[in-house]
């Protein structure tokens, strides 16, 4: 035979009922899954923005020391440039800027040379106070290099 009915009620009485529960983990899983989507979807898109705003001033800058006059005010025009493309994307004035000439390292605005800029910049993680100064790296190093060749119809140069 099956169960009683008294046996039934007495059951039904100890077991906790879990209406409304559902909901509530419901909530709570979601968070916890989407807030560490969320941040992770503002880091890819702070280092993508950086990256594309790295790219674009060493681009630039190749542009701008080629069509210079002297090294000198190729120098400064491609300093001004990666300050102002790295000023657009909202990134921070610290860079480094290498500059490589070729066939002859010493003179870079030779008729038909090769110049070669690198910019590196290090983009900050969002939403990451200052204050954590830890061993681990609050920022990613992001780099960019760009070669432009002089043209071959630059006016000489005076001695």
């Amino acid at each position: 035979m099956g169960p009683s009915r008294r046996s039934i009620e007495i059951r039904a009485v100890r077991m906790p009922r879990d209406e409304g529960s559902a909901a509530l983990e419901f909530i709570t899983t979601g968070m916890i899954l989407l807030v560490p989507l969320i941040y992770l979807t503002l880091a890819i898109a702070a280092v993508q923005g950086g990256a594309l705003a790295v790219e674009g001033a060493a681009r630039q800058a190749a542009r701008v020391y080629v069509q210079a006059v002297d090294e000198g005010a190729a120098d400064a025009a491609a300093r001004r440039a990666v300050e102002v493309a790295l000023a657009d994307h909202g990134l921070a004035a610290e860079y480094e800027l290498a500059v490589l000439c070729s066939p002859t390292p010493g003179e870079c605005l030779e008729r038909l040379g090769s110049v070669t800029v690198t910019v590196g910049v290090v983009v900050t993680l969002p939403l990451v106070p200052s204050v954590l100064d830890l061993n681990a790296p609050l920022g990613i190093q992001l780099e960019a290099t760009a070669t432009q060749q002089v043209s071959r119809f630059t006016a000489d140069q005076a001695p």
